[in-house]
């Protein structure tokens, strides 16, 4: 087993920050040496708050060092696929957040360089790792609802991000579905059949020049006759609401809730909580034990439970909820 894992974060935005602070502090056998983003001040700022001393705009200085092990890309989605092949060629072990890739297409290429250079590769899907899905999981598994034949999913922003973003991420499906998408097919251990999609633009009229919407649904069949309905939307301005049921033979399970912290305020005249505001607070658990498995994958030169094939599945999902919606029909996988 290799005592540290000297690591490289790409991208300091929301998330890589995230996991740059994780992978600082929080994990035991891994080092934070490096910064890269595309804007040089940023990374240099984002160093100087975590005690990194190496920080650059330019990847080729992380993929010509030898002395780094692994990288953890957290950049936009379309620079995904030649970062990840010139980490692949530089024997760097990769964590992507998701997607995988912008396109199926990529994703083959991608899947070529990983297997062909011997890296490992795990995909961002942090709810694999969350507590209470973990746990429905197990339920599941240990038959406490009967056969599972039902998941509904929802994904609910608190708004939409802002329209340079939107215009680069790929569509509703792809940029916040795959998440529920990914998510279905580990619960229901299960692959994905058919998939029909619809969308409208609601409250944000600029996505509509993207073809892109703010409130989506998706009609999911699975091969063995399950099935799965998944809720996208960017209109919840009462939270970052985020959770899911499965529905078994025997029973049920609900997973999640809108609920911040672990108390009720009781009043006169109602009763109250504070709800979970955002994506980082919700999913702080899960960030950190996503990224501990990656190093500890890496240390005990093992293969991640959520990798690049996981990643490929999920994007072919979300490519073809997103065909779904602009042909309006049915696409079999």
């Amino acid at each position: 087993m290799k005592d540290r894992i000297r690591c490289a974060v790409f991208g300091v935005g929301r998330l890589g920050f995230v996991h740059a602070r994780n992978l600082a502090t929080h994990i035991p056998g891994a080092e934070l040496v490096a910064l890269v983003a595309s804007r040089k001040e940023s990374a240099e700022r984002a160093a100087r708050e975590l005690g990194v001393t190496m920080w650059t705009d330019n990847p080729q200085v992380v993929f010509e060092d030898p002395s780094i092990d692994a990288v953890v890309i957290a950049t936009p989605t379309k620079t995904h696929a030649p970062l990840l092949i010139q980490a692949a060629k530089s024997k760097k072990h990769i964590f992507v957040d998701k997607p995988l890739t912008e396109t199926s297409e990529e994703a083959e290429a991608v899947m070529a360089e990983i297997k062909q250079h011997g890296v490992y590769c795990q995909v961002g899907f942090m709810r694999r790792f969350d507590p209470a899905y973990v746990e429905a999981k197990r339920r599941i598994q240990a038959g406490d609802i009967g056969e599972p034949v039902y998941f509904k999913g929802m994904s609910r922003d608190p708004g939409s991000p802002p329209e340079e973003y939107i215009q680069t991420s790929g569509g509703i499906f792809l940029d916040l579905c795959i998440h529920e998408f990914d998510i279905a097919r580990f619960l229901m251990e299960d692959e994905v059949q058919s998939v029909q999609s619809f969308g409208k633009v609601l409250v944000h009229p600029f996505m509509e020049k993207y073809r892109d919407v703010d409130q989506s649904i998706t009609y999911l069949n699975f091969r063995r006759g399950a099935a799965a309905n998944v809720e996208g939307g960017r209109n919840s301005t009462f939270g970052y609401d985020i959770r899911g049921e499965v529905v078994g033979t025997e029973g049920a399970i609900q997973i999640g809730s809108l609920q911040h912290h672990d108390y009720i305020i009781l009043t006169k005249q109602k009763s109250s909580f504070d709800n979970i505001p955002s994506f980082p607070i919700k999913f702080q658990e899960a960030f950190l034990l996503e990224l501990r498995h990656f190093i500890d994958c890496i240390r005990e030169d093992k293969k991640p439970e959520v990798d690049e094939n996981d990643g490929k599945i999920a994007l072919e999902i979300a490519e073809a909820a997103t065909e779904s919606f602009k042909k309006n029909e049915i696409i079999f996988l």
